[in-house]
């Protein structure tokens, strides 16, 4: 299988979220995320979000892209937990752009 890289990961990561939910495997984080609901899941995105502002005010790159990441993932995590596809927030950011 050929990973992706650039852009189209995020339609790999969310991918895998979405086999996650539908088989729900023990030991999972994200089965785990699943099982504790939206709230808890909202709750780590908040996290990730303060996380992510804290690393830019730290002017640490790579520290940086680390939070970045878990605040995308958990945002995908909660967008599969409420079955919303990501393409509607692409077609969102789309729009915004004019």
């Amino acid at each position: 299988m050929t990973r992706a890289f650039g852009p189209e990961i995020l339609d790999e990561v969310y991918q895998v979220i979405l086999q996650r939910k539908a088989t729900m495997p023990e030991g999972s984080y994200v089965a785990a995320l699943f099982d504790q609901g939206w709230r808890q899941i909202g709750k780590k995105v908040v996290e990730e979000a303060g996380e992510t502002i804290i690393a830019a005010a730290g002017n640490d790159p790579q520290r940086l892209a680390e939070e970045a990441a878990d605040l995308i993932f958990h945002t995908l995590v909660l967008l599969a937990h409420s079955d919303t596809d990501p393409a509607l927030v692409w077609e969102e950011l789309a729009q915004r752009r004019r």
